[in-house]
C-alpha cells in the first residue's frame, strides 16, 4: 500500500507541475503530500497548506498545526498515530504587489484533487475522517454525491458517508486557524475534539 500511495503522489504531482502553466496562482511546484501511518483509527482532512507547511513539505506545521496539536493533546490522540492530509496539495496564494496571501481553493480546484483524495482514502483506509473546516467536508460531500452540509449544522457528530462503495465515518470539526481569528470557538473545538478523542477510544476497545 505504501508503494501505491507513493505512486499516488508522484502522479499528483506530477499533474499539478502540468497545471502550473495554466495561469492560476498557487505554489504548484511545491505540493505538500499527507503523512502518517496507514490504517490509523483517524484521518485529519485540512484544506490546503499555507506558506510554513510548503517551505517544509509538512501538513499542518504552522499556527493552524501548533493549534492541532494542542487540541489533538486535549483529546488524548498521539499525532503519530493520525494521518494527516488536505484535500488540496498545494498552496492556492492570492498574489499581490506587495505580498502573498492564502486563499481557498476555487471549486475547479477542488473538484481537480478529488479523484487523488478519493484514491488516498482508500489507500490510507482510516476509521474515521476528522474534517477540519468547510472545505474537506465539502470535498467529502462530493465524492460522496451528497448535498454539501455546513459545519455550523453538523460539527462535532459522526456522519456515515459512502464514497464510490466504501462505507467512511466522518467526524466534522472546525479548522484549528478559526480559533485565531475567532477565539469564541475555541471552548467548542475543544469540546468536539474531546468527543472525538472518546469515540476513538471505544472504537479501539470495540
Amino acid at each position: 500500500m505504501e508503494e501505491k500511495l507513493s505512486a499516488l503522489y508522484a502522479a499528483e504531482r506530477a499533474r499539478l507541475h502540468a497545471a502550473a502553466s495554466r495561469g492560476r496562482t498557487g505554489e504548484y511546484e511545491a505540493p505538500v503530500f499527507g503523512e502518517g501511518p496507514l490504517h490509523p483509527r483517524l484521518m485529519l482532512l485540512g484544506e490546503a497548506p499555507g506558506a510554513e507547511e510548503t517551505r517544509l513539505g509538512r501538513p499542518f506545521v504552522g499556527k493552524a498545526g501548533k493549534n492541532l496539536n494542542m487540541l489533538l493533546a486535549l483529546a488524548g490522540i498521539t499525532r503519530t498515530c493520525v494521518y494527516v492530509t488536505n484535500a488540496v496539495k498545494f498552496r492556492p496564494t492570492n498574489v499581490k504587489a506587495q505580498s502573498i496571501s492564502n486563499r481557498p481553493p476555487s471549486p475547479t480546484e477542488l473538484a481537480e484533487g478529488l479523484p487523488t483524495l478519493k484514491d488516498e482514502l482508500r489507500l490510507v483506509n482510516p476509521s474515521v475522517v476528522a474534517t477540519l473546516g468547510n472545505t474537506p467536508l465539502k470535498a467529502l460531500c462530493l465524492l460522496g454525491g451528497r448535498e454539501t452540509l455546513p459545519i455550523g449544522s453538523v460539527h462535532g457528530r459522526m456522519l456515515k458517508f459512502m464514497i464510490d462503495g466504501m462505507p467512511l465515518c466522518v467526524f466534522p470539526l472546525y479548522h484549528p486557524a478559526s480559533v485565531i481569528y475567532n477565539r469564541s470557538l475555541l471552548p467548542l473545538l475543544e469540546e468536539d475534539v474531546t468527543r472525538l478523542g472518546s469515540m476513538l477510544n471505544e472504537i479501539k476497545e470495540a
